[in-house]
């Protein structure tokens, strides 16, 4: 008769206690790592969202600030308003040329810049060119659509 052979040796039941910490503590880990991805990602999304309306709000006062000069100073041919007009083309184009749908675009706060810059600069000439009109007593007329 063949001798019996003891069965093989199960899990421990003491390892099974220590390795328990060591266990959860990496289960915890994978959970809050699923968790922080989601709640990040849905928080970046509403950070872009609010930020992305913000920028779009900002550059639409722009070209609407441009829109209307233009406009305004399509009545008056001389050189000093040609030179305005120009500029204010440039702005146009500036704001038109933007990469508004592309949120990877290298050079977005760089171009974004020469917005704010380029916005500012016409503010000033317009506001020259706004006091200008109303001592002339013309502003009625220009103002005018």
């Amino acid at each position: 008769m063949a001798a019996a052979v003891p069965p093989a040796p199960g899990p421990d039941m003491f390892e099974e206690i220590v390795m328990a910490e060591h266990r959860f503590h990496g289960e915890g880990y994978q959970e809050g790592y699923a968790e922080g991805c989601h709640v990040g990602a849905a928080e970046g999304r509403r950070y872009g969202s609010l930020h992305g309306a913000k920028m779009g709000s900002e550059i639409g006062s722009y070209l609407g600030f441009a829109l209307t000069w233009q406009c305004l100073l399509c009545k008056c041919t001389d050189d000093k308003n040609s030179k305005k007009i120009k500029a204010l083309d440039s702005l146009i184009g500036m704001i038109q040329k933007f990469p508004y749908e592309d949120p990877t675009y290298e050079k977005l706060q760089e171009d974004l810049e020469k917005i704010r810059g380029k916005f500012k600069q016409m503010k000033i000439n317009m506001d020259e060119q706004r006091r200008n009109i109303k001592r002339t007593d013309n502003w009625k007329s220009v103002y005018s659509f």
